[in-house]
């Protein structure tokens, strides 16, 4: 199957802070503007190259997602795997690629490419761009394995990669022969945009729309078997996420919330929270993407108090 790669430039900063970093799950290679981006499909390669004139493929990762964040959440879900040392070391870089005046204090809107199974080649390894690369490009060109530059680009990269010196972070049944797709690995800043996106930026329960509020919960947590992954996440605010992980909450098979008794016994309180009990929640629009009933099962059998 023919299959799109992107090579984007990539700020000289983002790169050298990353690859002093090991085994990284997942980087957000973010663009200072609110752009959309369409180029790939998950499971695509995304590849980085310096700025001219060091005209080389250095890296690249697996297109996982792609939207348009404030800065202070993608600070929040990926922290210095935006390539920056700091909060506000991100967003100085942010303001200047703006060209921000300097009183300007608003959390940026910026579109992130979130890459999983990041790489970074050896110096050696690094990859001169292909031939039809302009150099007026500034930031990112989109070839195809259907055409001479794209195929001769994977195959490339997966030589590289399949190296005794390569990060070997791609499967090796995807390393040779007919190019295909990866299935990307998500992390958790991927798990936590993903699941902001798909409930629409509400929560579940309460329908509350205050970003900095609202966080990705796991219905099985990771460290329990649970996957990053749509089906086992709920978009809740802050407090009920909290009592959700606790056990005073959950949300029943059928997808309706329930309270637990334990809030009334055991601190006298919770009316606004047995206001919302036996509502169902709000679901993504993706069947797909809808909670899994057997996730939603083990937290009622294993987290929740009744």
């Amino acid at each position: 199957m023919a299959l799109n790669l992107v090579v984007a430039v990539t700020d000289d900063d983002w790169f050298e802070l990353l690859r002093r970093k090991a085994a990284l799950p997942e980087v957000n290679f973010w663009a200072p503007s609110a752009a959309n981006f369409r180029a790939l499909q998950p499971g695509e390669l995304f590849l980085f190259k310096l700025h001219a004139p060091r005209n080389v493929i250095v890296g690249g990762g697996v297109f996982a997602y792609a939207n348009t964040m404030p800065c202070s959440l993608a600070w929040e879900a990926f922290g210095d795997a935006n390539g920056a040392t700091s909060a506000q070391q991100m967003r100085t870089r942010i303001a200047k690629y703006r060209r921000a005046a300097p009183n300007d204090r608003s959390d940026f809107a910026i579109g992130c490419r979130i890459l999983t199974q990041p790489f970074f080649l050896d110096e050696p390894d690094w990859i001169p761009v292909p031939t039809s690369w302009a150099p007026n490009i500034v930031s990112f060109k989109t070839f195809n394995t259907g055409d001479g530059d794209g195929l001769a680009l994977w195959e490339t990269v997966c030589e590289r990669l399949a190296r005794p010196t390569g990060p070997g972070v791609i499967e090796n049944a995807v390393r040779f022969g007919e190019p295909q797709l990866i299935r990307p690995r998500l992390g958790q800043g991927a798990f936590r945009v993903l699941v902001t996106d798909i409930y629409q930026r509400r929560c579940a329960v309460t329908q509350e729309r205050t970003l900095p509020a609202l966080e990705a919960a796991h219905i099985r947590p990771y460290g329990d078997g649970g996957e990053h992954e749509a089906r086992n996440g709920l978009l809740l605010r802050r407090d009920i996420h909290s009592l959700f992980d606790a056990g005073y909450v959950t949300v029943t098979p059928d997808l309706r919330f329930e309270v637990s008794r334990k809030i009334r016994e055991e601190f006298d309180n919770g009316k606004h929270y047995y206001a919302l009990h036996g509502q169902p929640i709000s679901l993504p629009v993706t069947l797909s993407q809808r909670p899994n009933p057997t996730a939603l099962t083990w937290h009622n059998e294993h987290c929740f108090r009744g």
